[in-house]
């Protein structure tokens, strides 16, 4: 059982935009998508257990989805105080280890999330 229900954006709404560091150290925005069929939006984070569960399958679908030309983005909005496993130098870490080969920012702070009513992680947000 969750400990945080997701909620949802109405169906129609436009992405809400973004601008954040990547674990390459890039900056990835919204517009960087502009030519993608379609956008998948994750919140998660390290620490997750539900994430840490999902992680092989999220990187083999995010692979399998984004040669087809869907745009993904990982999104950890944690507060590294509280979180520390959730830091941007352990993004990079875990990035690497579970094999994502799409961008994974950090939103420190966690106005993206709150743009996008993220409650929870994983948290799931697709727009076309």
């Amino acid at each position: 059982m969750v400990k945080t229900a997701s909620t949802m954006l109405p169906l129609g709404t436009q992405a809400p935009d973004f601008s954040l560091k990547n674990v390459d150290g890039s900056t990835v925005s919204l517009s960087d998508f502009s030519d993608s069929k379609g956008l998948l939006v994750i919140f998660m984070c390290n620490h997750c257990p539900f994430v840490i569960h999902l992680r092989e399958a999220l990187a083999s679908f995010a692979d399998e989805y984004m040669e087809k030309g869907l745009g993904v983005v990982g999104i950890s909005s944690n507060d590294v105080a509280t979180h520390p496993d959730d830091s941007p130098e352990k993004m990079v870490e875990e990035a690497k280890s579970a094999g994502y080969h799409f961008p994974y920012l950090y939103d420190g702070t966690q106005e993206v999330a709150k743009a996008y009513k993220a409650a929870c992680t994983p948290d799931f947000f697709l727009f076309d």
